[in-house]
């Protein structure tokens, strides 16, 4: 079994010298794939603040750092970032100091 492979390795048809490394293809922020993760975070924050849902604003806080974590393009992804954030916040502001829902006892 040794020998096997020691033969291989005198053997060898790869070439060292010819390896290139990997260069990744230029792609324009156009072509980029839609960030996911910061459209729910708008979708939300959106209904977090219509319907008065706390999970949704917490929700959304949280794809919104994922969003963030995962940014390609700053540009475009920053503004929607920051339009999440600020759907999440409102929401979380007018859930916890805000005035009561009709129907709920707290």
């Amino acid at each position: 079994m040794s020998s096997h492979n020691h033969n291989s390795t005198s053997n060898d048809p790869r070439q060292p010298s010819a390896a290139k490394p990997f260069v990744a293809p230029q792609v324009s922020p156009q072509d980029l794939p839609i960030d996911y993760s910061g459209f729910v975070a708008v979708i939300f924050g959106i209904s977090g603040v219509m319907f008065r849902y706390k999970l949704s604003s917490w929700l959304a806080i949280i794809f919104c750092a994922q969003s963030l974590a995962n940014m390609r393009n700053i540009e475009n992804d920053l503004k929607q970032i920051s339009m999440a954030m600020m759907f999440a916040i409102m929401g979380l502001v007018t859930n916890y100091l805000g005035p009561a829902r009709p129907g709920t006892q707290s």
